[in-house]
C-alpha cells in the first residue's frame, strides 16, 4: 500500500525541518514529502507536479477551481500562513479539499513591527535619518512631533494580533479602540479595549488608524476616499494586513494632499511587481511585507502546515485549523 504524497510547490527552502519534525513525532515513512520548484507558477506546472498527491503547501500560487476540479486525489492544501486569500476556499468545498492555514504563527512579531511604525511616524525616525545622511542635522526638521499620551488608538477588528498589541500601546498612553463587529463590548473590556459601533466614528475618533482585517470579497478597499475623508488631518494610518483591504490610490491621493498625515506601510496592492507611488512620499515608512518575518515564525508556521498534512493523510481526521469548515473532505469526511 503505498503511502500519501504531499508535494511543497514552489515553497522556499529544503524539507529538511519538514522530515525532521516527521521523524520527531513519530510518523516518518507515513507521509512522503515532495519539493518542486518547477520555475513556473503556472497552473500546468502546478497540475503536473501534483500527479499522485493528496497534500499540497503552496505560498504565492493560486489554487483555483479549475485547479482542483483536475486534481482527484487532492484532499487538503495546508498554508504556513494565516490569510488563506489565494485558495478558492467554496471551490475546495466542492471538491472535498481540505483548507488549512497557520493562525496566529506571527502575531508577536506584527504586533510589534505595527507599534515600531507608528513610533517612526510619531517620533520622525526615518525621516530624520534620512536627512542626517543627506547631511542636514537638524532636530527640528519637517512637521513638529506631538505627545501621544491620551491620544486613541482605532484598530479594525481584533484578533491574535492586536491582543498583542494592546498592552504596548497601552504602556505608551494610548488609549485603545476597536471596531469589531464580531466581538462584544465585554470581551473587549477584558482586554481594555473600547468597542466602537461603526468603523465611521472609529476613523472619526481616532487619532491612528491600525488595520488588522483579512483580504476577502467583503473587505476588500475597506477604506478608500471617503474613509480617509472622516480621518482626521492629524491621523497615521497603519497597515500590516493586507494590501487590498486599502484603495491604494486614495491613501496616496490623501496623504499627498494632507487629507491625513502619515502612513506606516508594510504590504501594497500590487506585490507582483513590487511597484507603488508609496515609495516616493516623505510621509510614508514603508517596509517590504516584513512583519511576520523571524526565525521563530517562519519555523512555527511550517510545524502548523505541517502538521494539518499529518492529520489529514496520516491520521486520517479533520485538521486543528480547518478554513472551510463545511468541508466534507475525501476520505475522512
Amino acid at each position: 500500500m503505498s503511502i500519501p504524497k504531499a508535494v511543497y510547490f514552489n515553497v522556499d527552502d529544503t524539507l529538511e525541518y519538514e522530515n525532521s519534525l516527521l521523524e520527531k513525532w513519530g510518523v516518518a515513512g507515513q507521509l512522503e514529502l515532495v519539493e518542486a520548484k518547477p520555475g513556473s507558477n503556472s497552473d500546468a506546472a502546478y497540475i503536473e507536479a501534483m500527479q499522485g498527491a493528496q497534500g499540497s503547501v503552496v505560498e504565492y500560487f493560486e489554487v483555483t477551481e479549475p485547479v482542483l476540479a483536475a486534481l482527484p486525489d487532492l484532499q487538503v492544501v495546508s498554508l504556513q500562513a494565516i490569510g488563506y486569500s489565494n485558495v478558492d476556499a467554496a471551490a475546495a468545498t466542492k471538491y472535498g479539499v481540505a483548507l488549512t492555514n497557520s493562525p496566529g504563527f506571527c502575531s508577536e512579531e506584527v504586533a510589534l513591527h505595527t507599534v515600531g511604525l507608528l513610533i517612526d511616524l510619531v517620533r520622525k525616525l526615518s525621516f530624520l535619518d534620512r536627512s542626517v545622511r543627506a547631511g542636514k542635522w537638524d532636530p527640528i526638521l519637517g512637521p513638529m512631533p506631538q505627545r501621544i499620551t491620551g491620544k486613541r488608538i482605532g484598530l479594525v477588528f481584533f484578533g491574535s494580533i492586536p491582543k498583542k498589541m494592546v498592552p504596548i500601546l497601552k504602556a505608551i498612553g494610548l488609549e485603545v479602540a476597536a471596531y469589531a463587529p464580531t466581538k462584544t463590548a465585554a470581551y473587549l473590556d477584558e482586554f481594555g479595549v473600547v468597542k466602537v459601533e461603526t468603523l465611521d466614528e472609529l476613523l472619526a475618533t481616532s487619532d491612528f488608524i491600525s488595520m488588522h482585517t483579512p483580504l476577502k470579497a467583503e473587505t476588500r478597499h475597506l477604506i478608500g476616499a471617503r474613509e480617509f475623508a472622516l480621518m482626521k488631518p492629524s491621523a497615521f494610518f497603519l497597515n500590516t494586513a493586507r494590501g487590498a483591504v486599502v484603495d491604494e490610490a486614495a491613501l496616496v491621493a490623501a496623504l499627498k494632499s494632507g487629507q491625513i498625515a502619515g502612513a506606516g506601510i508594510d504590504v501594497i496592492e500590487d506585490e507582483d511587481t513590487e511597484q507603488s507611488e508609496l515609495f516616493g512620499l516623505e510621509n510614508v515608512v514603508i517596509t517590504p511585507h516584513a512583519a511576520f518575518v523571524s526565525e521563530q515564525s517562519f519555523a512555527q508556521a511550517r510545524e502548523m502546515a505541517l502538521s494539518q498534512l499529518v492529520q489529514v493523510l496520516v491520521e486520517k481526521r479533520r485538521p486543528d485549523y480547518l478554513v472551510n469548515t463545511d468541508v466534507k473532505i475525501k476520505g475522512i469526511g
